[in-house]
């Protein structure tokens, strides 16, 4: 489950992580890339602290979509250039995410409506192996 952007920035800081189809994934990729924005603070890059909050909750949305959504594991790639972070969640499934009516009690609905709100870009390309990626940016110092 190749994502189609992770070869455009092949000299920048990038992570990938292998996840389970387990509800523990979601909380997982985002200490992941908790981690992967320090490092890359540490190595020089300005993030601010609402594109760490705007990446955590993309990276936990996407993640916990593709574990409730779909039969099989899913990917987090992650990667930083130019002032922007990349984060592509590839998953086994062909179908792309749906805008569902917001439940205010709680029960869901919100976390598409919110990603693609907090992001700078979002897009839902298909994967060779028949499943998809769903690629968002975010800018880290704005």
């Amino acid at each position: 489950m190749n994502p189609p952007h992770r070869n455009e920035h092949r000299n920048q800081p990038q992570r990938h992580l292998d996840l389970p189809p387990d509800p523990s994934a979601a909380g997982h990729a985002r200490d992941v890339t908790s981690h992967f924005l320090h490092d890359a603070m540490d190595d020089g890059e300005a993030v601010v602290s609402a594109a760490e909050d705007a990446a955590a909750l993309i990276v936990t949305e996407l993640v916990a979509n593709a574990v409730r959504h779909t039969d099989g594991p899913c990917t987090l790639d992650l990667a930083v250039h130019g002032g922007l972070l990349d984060i592509d969640v590839t998953d086994t499934s062909p179908n792309p995410p749906e805008v569902r009516p917001p439940h205010v009690i709680g029960s869901g609905g919100w976390g598409w409506l919110l990603v693609r709100h907090v992001a700078r870009d979002v897009t839902v390309l298909p994967t060779r192996g028949g499943g998809k990626c769903v690629h968002a940016s975010i800018a880290l110092a704005e």
